[in-house]
């Protein structure tokens, strides 16, 4: 780093004399540092672009006899290896014009935020998104919030698949489609629609209805992460899991039960799958009570509880995990599955397991 600075992002606070804090207030991104002899805040001062390493050493020995500047240059990298410094002499990516990086420039500054890594660059996160490819199966509530998302983020290629038309039920929640598209086919709206949207992103799409793991491991195939968006049919995310299993695929999946809205993500063979964690709630339920559920009546048949809150919720969630896993921002920690209460506003892990279950009918088919 020749002209070290702190990232605006990160910009520090002291309170009182003898404490500061950096990298704002969020947890997962914030620290406070003990400061005595008020030599860590000096330290901050200097580093403000203007100097090069050497000088802000000797700068803060002058002012502070007492620190040996090898503790100095300690202190300097460990900042640097947190992620809260930037080179002021960074040049701008070539391979991004400065229409790209006027249109990103809001996304550039989110992403160096939540940033705890070193990089060579501020645009390290907009990069590994330009050049991802992304399969999103399911193109509804949650599907179409996810693939926006995307598109809008800038990541290089999208592929949608989707069986459906668009009917008049989907309008209170499926962002991409309007009165205007009513029996049109959703993908073909879709493709239209996030093509308007950023016309840099190769979108693409067919109209292909997911009948089993044959199905999803070609689809799994060339792409970096693949986003189950469907709910349909009730075995599909395990489908989903065997085939990425198989190819070695990231795979995301989005979804709302009611008022929860939840995301999964999974990184094959770095952990319990899926199917691992459903194995888990299934020995956990044998070993529970009995359960008994309320007999079906006539006229009391179900609906599919959701509007565009909840599918919107859960689809940006799932954007935000498949970003996750392509940028490494932020380190979001894969092989389990969050759930969000929009009742009470707070979240919850659901059907996670520490450890690959040895039953499993996934992956412990794999691993044999």
């Amino acid at each position: 780093m020749h002209r070290p600075r702190i990232k605006y992002e990160h910009l520090p606070v002291r309170h009182g004399e003898d404490l500061v804090q950096i990298g704002g207030s969020l947890p997962g991104v914030a620290a406070m540092i003990p400061d005595p002899d008020g030599s860590v805040w000096t330290l901050l001062t200097l580093l403000d672009g203007t100097r090069m390493v050497d000088q802000v050493v000797a700068d803060l020995v002058h002012r502070h006899p007492d620190k040996a500047p090898h503790t100095v240059y300690t202190a300097v990298d460990a900042l640097a290896a947190a992620g809260y410094l930037e080179d002021a002499d960074e040049p701008s990516p070539e391979v991004l014009s400065e229409v790209q990086r006027e249109r990103f420039a809001r996304g550039r500054a989110l992403w160096r935020w939540m940033d705890t890594a070193p990089r060579t660059t501020g645009w390290h996160a907009q990069l590994a998104l330009r050049q991802a490819r992304v399969t999103v199966v399911g193109v509804g509530g949650v599907g179409s919030t996810a693939a926006l998302a995307l598109v809008q983020s800038g990541v290089g290629r999208v592929h949608l698949v989707e069986p459906d038309v668009v009917e008049l039920s989907n309008l209170n929640r499926q962002i991409l489609y309007t009165e205007n598209d009513l029996g049109r086919a959703k993908v073909d709206v879709a493709v239209d629609v996030l093509r308007r949207h950023n016309g840099e992103v190769e979108v693409t799409g067919e109209q292909t209805t997911v009948d089993g793991v044959w199905t999803l491991r070609r689809l799994a195939t060339g792409c970096d992460v693949l986003l189950m968006a469907a709910d349909t049919p009730h075995e599909i995310r395990s489908w989903t899991n065997r085939a990425c299993l198989d190819t070695g695929t990231t795979w995301v999946h989005g979804g709302y039960h009611g008022p929860r809205a939840g995301v999964g993500l999974f990184v094959p063979g770095n952990g319990p799958c899926y199917d691992c964690a459903r194995t888990a709630a299934a020995r956990e339920q044998l070993a529970a009570p009995p359960s008994t559920p309320w007999p079906e009546m006539s006229g009391t048949t179900g609906t599919h509880a959701a509007n565009a809150v909840s599918a919107g919720i859960a689809g940006h969630l799932a954007g935000h995990a498949v970003m996750s896993l392509i940028t490494g921002i932020p380190r979001l920690r894969a092989n389990r599955q969050i759930g969000y209460n929009l009742i009470t506003l707070q979240h919850s892990t659901f059907y996670e397991s520490s450890e690959p279950e040895p039953d499993c009918p996934a992956c412990a088919r794999s691993d044999a």
